[in-house]
């Protein structure tokens, strides 16, 4: 499929699907508020916005999930108040979820025709061999290098993204809603799925593209409509497409993924790992020092053992050789507890199954670590758990109308603060972040690094775990980088280079020439 860079609309196409005027409100909230646009075959349109912003309300619209309150769906001439699913379906609109809805038991075949498939003449079976001859097709259409009897549990996300989008080939698919589908890959995976994206558009279908990563945005959007509070904020032509002009429409000012330097130089070692070996490389050993007052960025492809060393520090997974050093003091944790009790803190890379308790409110959750902090006599005291959850609103602006709002109400961007809250409680000394602004909107994004940046610059070491090149470059003091379990090198401020980061992601060093498509060798590294 085609790379090519990212074209406008086809030239003399006519819109096929436009939205005219579309209003939803919910109790207390307008969702979406006359709101336009048009969908033309083969074009690529990148939507963005904050959280909340009405993006999937719009979409949810899209697919016939929700009718809107007011205005008109035109479908190839044919003006309707809403959509059901049924509708959406025949109009070859498709949706891919940030959460897919695929089944691990089954194979690729399977997955893409399930609930269609297709039936043996004799007591009505699936028909499994034609069910895969059906597949095949289109699996190449999307350039996949796996088969239709590959099971689905030994794909990678990015795979099973693309088992997303053949299933919507398998129904024709006029219109493909993707919504955040490169928030967990790697740099390698996204490209890969950037390619089907073009692919795609070249056939002459059309693809809504929702992400917060806005330069995958630049990359491959022909158009891009901007959400603002449920209005229409703005639409960019091709040539119009630049980062900082889709931030200041997205929130009403200019923002850059750039933190100030420390406020002043970073002090001792606060924790080191000193040849320690953990559960993705037991024979490579792995040692880097992390100094008071910095942030660390920690970059490297997934699968060199990143989140690995981090969980060992904070003692959820063990070490199987080696040591750590805390304040140059011999440290071995057998148990987060360990951790806790050292100031060692984590900020795990799955917010919503190792962060908070999503049926818990946010005092609960803010307060669990450190009970007997708040405990009067042998009971917890919520006049105490309340006091500090309000503090924590107020030190990290936590949107939620009330402190008992259970944290699976909150934004993705919410959820992460009241994960940090928790910890800055009990005045930590190393916090180590860990994919801290996946999911996260740009606004948001922008106030966690302000927050790990006051806590560097109030003496606290931070470790930061990103697979955001441009995270990693903008907000870090020194980047290591990780290369099969081992660090391939460490680059300080002036070394700081996307080329550079990736030459040591793939175990080659600073200065050697680059491989004529670094990308592609990236690519390869992987398979």
């Amino acid at each position: 499929m085609s790379p090519a860079a990212a074209p406008a609309a086809r030239a003399g196409s006519k819109p096929f699907l436009q939205l005219s005027g579309v209003s939803k409100s919910y109790p207390g909230v307008v969702a979406l508020d006359g709101f336009s646009m048009s969908v033309t075959p083969g074009e690529v349109i990148g939507l963005v916005g904050e959280n909340g912003a009405g993006k999937s309300t719009l979409m949810k619209i899209l697919g016939g999930v929700i009718a809107p309150d007011k205005g008109t769906i035109t479908v190839d001439g044919v003006a309707k108040a809403s959509l059901t699913v049924a509708d959406s379906m025949a109009a070859g609109i498709a949706l891919v979820h940030q959460e897919l809805n695929l089944f691990d038991n089954l194979d690729v075949a399977a997955n893409i025709y399930i609930g269609r498939e297709p039936r043996t003449g004799l007591f009505g079976l699936v028909d499994n061999r034609r069910q895969r001859e059906m597949a095949a097709p289109l699996l190449e259409r999307i350039g996949a290098t796996f088969t239709p009897a590959t099971p689905l549990a030994s794909l990678s996300l990015a795979q099973r993204q693309m088992v997303e989008i053949a299933k919507a080939l398998s129904v024709n698919a006029r219109l493909v809603i993707l919504d955040e589908p490169t928030s967990s890959l790697p740099l390698s995976e996204t490209a890969k799925l950037l390619d089907v994206i073009k692919g795609l558009r070249d056939e002459g279908i059309s693809v809504i593209f929702v992400s917060h990563r806005l330069h995958e945005v630049e990359e491959v959007a022909g158009r891009v409509v901007v959400l603002r509070d449920g209005t229409l904020a703005g639409t960019l032509a091709r040539g119009e497409i630049e980062h900082d002009r889709m931030v200041q429409m997205m929130i009403g000012r200019d923002l850059k993924v750039q933190s100030a330097p420390p406020a002043t130089a970073p002090g001792d070692v606060a924790l080191a790992a000193v040849e320690v070996r953990t559960a993705a490389y037991p024979a490579q050993p792995v040692s880097l020092g992390l100094r008071k007052g910095e942030i660390l960025g920690l970059a490297g492809l997934v699968g060199a053992g990143r989140t690995e060393l981090a969980r060992a520090m904070f003692g959820v997974d063990p070490i199987y050789g080696g040591r750590f050093e805390v304040a140059g003091e011999p440290f071995r944790p057998g148990q987060v507890a360990d951790a806790v009790a050292r100031g060692i803190f984590l900020v795990p890379e799955d917010r919503k199954a190792q962060g908070v308790l999503l049926d818990l409110p946010i005092t609960q959750n803010i307060s669990l670590p450190n009970l007997w902090a708040h405990a009067a006599g042998i009971f917890v005291s919520s006049r105490a758990e309340s006091g500090t959850a309000e503090k924590q609103r107020g030190n990290l602006a936590i949107k939620a109308p009330k402190l008992s709002t259970l944290a699976g109400q909150l934004s993705g961007g919410n959820q992460q603060k009241v994960v940090l809250a928790k910890w800055l409680a009990m005045t930590p000394k190393v916090m180590i972040f860990d994919e801290p602004t996946r999911g996260i909107d740009i606004g948001a994004k922008s106030e966690i690094y302000r927050l790990m940046r006051g806590l560097a610059d109030e003496g606290v070491a931070v470790l930061m775990i990103s697979s955001d090149m441009e995270e990693v470059i903008g907000v870090s003091d020194r980047i290591a980088v990780m290369h099969e379990g081992r660090i391939a090198g460490i680059l300080d401020r002036k070394q700081f280079s996307e080329e550079n980061v990736l030459l040591l992601a793939v175990g080659k060093t600073v200065g050697q020439e680059a491989p004529a498509d670094l990308h592609e060798a990236l690519r390869e590294e992987m398979r």
